[in-house]
């Protein structure tokens, strides 16, 4: 698939679909980036906490009315996900292009830029900079193949699967104000069971999955703070006294 067609359809498509608005191309095109980071696959894991940082949005509901409306109109498709711990999957649609197109169309700028794209002050994870000054090789591949950056990348796919130890992941929940004992509760149940989910598969982004753990404890102490509130306010309702004062007026 190549990457400056497929960006162009979508542009298209954006141009003459009078139900998107801005936040539906915001979401879409940060779906777009991780699509890219994933090496095109046919279908993938996303973060929504990442995602909404990523495209602006700031209220659950509306990332899911977007990427629901995203799916019904054909840009996507969406599998949410039922468990805490795995990201929903997400399987992009090739728009139809011009298969004809002759490569003088091609913009290597544009390509460059479209192919690096990540919203100011995000950190980039899946990219690698070496620091022996090494240049990476941009040159576009005769095939018309997407630019994908190869130096390093299988070693870095494996150093996500799992941490180095267990300070990777004291460090990495004190950085999003979690204490160490969630840390090390979530190091020790998957060190236990070899750094497998649930279903059998092989973690492929601890940190991906560490965020939704985080994300769980979260809800959990929401639900265990707003049952502790509904039982105080119960007991205040049924709380009596012996010593009653007669002489107050009702």
């Amino acid at each position: 698939m190549n990457y400056i067609r497929q960006l162009n359809a979508a542009f298209e498509k954006f141009y003459f679909d009078e139900r998107l608005n801005p936040t539906h191309i915001s979401l879409y095109m940060a779906l777009f980036h991780e699509w890219n980071s994933s090496r095109f696959a046919d279908e993938f894991f996303v973060n929504r906490r990442d995602l909404m940082r990523v495209a602006k949005i700031g209220s659950k509901s509306t990332y899911h009315r977007c990427v629901t409306d995203l799916d019904n109109w054909g840009y996507l498709g969406y599998f949410p996900s039922n468990n805490p711990f795995k990201g929903s999957k997400i399987k992009m649609i090739v728009i139809d292009t011009d298969k004809g197109q002759d490569d003088q169309d091609y913009d290597p700028k544009l390509e460059h830029l479209a192919e690096h794209y990540c919203p100011t002050r995000r950190p980039v994870l899946r990219q690698h900079h070496p620091n022996n000054g090494q240049v990476q090789n941009l040159k576009r591949p005769m095939s018309g193949q997407a630019l994908v950056s190869t130096i390093n990348n299988n070693k870095q796919l494996k150093h996500k699967k799992h941490p180095n130890n267990q300070e990777d992941v004291l460090n990495f929940f004190k950085n999003k104000s979690f204490n160490s004992d969630h840390a090390r509760e979530f190091f020790e149940y998957y060190q236990d069971r070899n750094w497998e989910t649930s279903d059998g598969m092989a973690v492929r982004d601890w940190r991906a999955l560490a965020i939704y753990w985080m994300d769980n404890i979260e809800l959990m102490n929401i639900k265990k703070q707003v049952k502790k509130n509904d039982g105080s306010q119960i007991q205040d309702n049924l709380r009596t006294t012996k010593k009653k004062n007669y002489g107050q007026p009702l």
